[in-house]
């Protein structure tokens, strides 16, 4: 093993949630998912910390006074492990929508910002940013391109005014299900457009993976409509494509497999299938291509942000309750630190 200690690794929460509910599988509740992160243990190494949706029915973000806020630290605390990105409930109001939804949208902002600096200020929370999206389908942006990226731009400035105000950074989340995001070509144009300096870009290798496939995007296509996965050669091209344009952007990490396929599950939009690590049919070298995001076109480490997460979004319930599925994830992210970490006196 290396004497890496960056980045931290860190396990996502939201996955018991997202794609769960009435329409689909129970969710897992908030301590299951701190439960499976804090048992998981490879050579000795274990998570250092989760990131956090702030969904119920894990986390009211209406219940955000200082009380409620420390009693959630504590109770992550107690697994021996910190919190890092915060994922921002913002679908309440498309950020293209009317004024009272986009209204909305920057509230959900706000109330996300004061969470997470209450939670730095207790010393739980060294690093990670503030996730949002565009709250938008692509097929609603498509009616009109030109003004709704206007008015998407809009307000997420508003809301990277707002979370200037509390020293919180956003993260944009690529992902192929969001109006204005779902191409890495409108991708780039969106970050652009904002122009703030605490916007940045949250890359997922399973929803970047889709990037390269046109999909909802066929203009943007990087590989070929009969592309063979075997031809690696042409594979790591156009990662390099997508990485060159979105990397010096990226403040926020997810490593993840991908099957090259979409998949939704419940209420959630199909996008970026999420693989197991060792899933037969995955077409990402894990390790290696997380090295196209945490390396520059020179091979330097970017050391752009302090953790990386696993994303685990739609696995089965009969999946995630397996032990060995955390043990296979954390596997998979410590090798990640191997090729790509570095040490510093924490």
């Amino acid at each position: 093993m290396t004497a890496h200690n960056y980045p931290k690794l860190h396990n996502a929460t939201w996955p018991g949630i997202v794609g769960k509910g009435a329409d689909s599988e129970p969710p897992l509740s908030f301590e299951k998912m701190l439960e499976m992160t804090a048992a998981a243990e490879v050579d000795g190494i274990r998570f250092d910390g989760v990131d956090l949706g702030l969904l119920e029915p894990h986390i009211d973000i209406s219940k955000n006074t200082d009380e409620d806020i420390k009693k959630l630290a504590d109770k992550v605390s107690s697994y021996n492990l910190k919190i890092g990105s915060l994922v921002a409930p913002v679908w309440g109001g498309p950020a293209m929508g009317s004024r009272e939804e986009r209204t909305l949208f920057v509230d959900m902002v706000r109330k996300s910002c004061q969470f997470g600096k209450r939670l730095r200020e207790l010393g739980v929370r060294p690093y990670g940013v503030v996730r949002i999206d565009s709250a938008s389908s692509p097929e609603s942006w498509l009616a009109d391109p030109v003004n709704n990226s206007k008015r998407i731009a809009e307000t997420f400035r508003e809301a990277c005014d707002v979370a200037a105000g509390y020293g919180e950074k956003l993260a944009a989340e690529g992902e192929i299900c969001w109006g204005g995001m779902h191409s890495w070509k409108t991708m780039v144009e969106m970050l652009e457009a904002v122009d703030r300096p605490n916007l940045g870009f949250q890359a997922d290798m399973a929803h970047t993976l889709l990037y390269l496939l046109g999909y909802n995007s066929p203009e943007d296509r990087i590989l070929p409509a009969d592309f063979d996965w075997n031809d690696r050669e042409t594979l790591t091209e156009g990662l390099k494509t997508v990485t060159k344009a979105l990397r010096p952007w990226t403040i926020d990490f997810h490593v993840a497999q991908n099957d090259g396929t979409v998949f939704g599950a419940g209420s959630h939009d199909k996008t970026g299938r999420h693989c197991q690590a060792h899933d037969p049919h995955g077409k990402l070298d894990i390790p290696n291509d997380a090295g196209f995001w945490l390396r520059d076109e020179n091979g330097h480490l970017t050391k752009a942000f302090k953790h990386i997460c696993w994303d685990g979004c739609m696995f089965p319930n009969e999946i995630m309750m397996r032990q060995q599925t955390w043990h296979d994830i954390l596997a998979a992210m410590i090798q990640v630190r191997q090729q790509h970490g570095w040490y510093e006196t924490d």
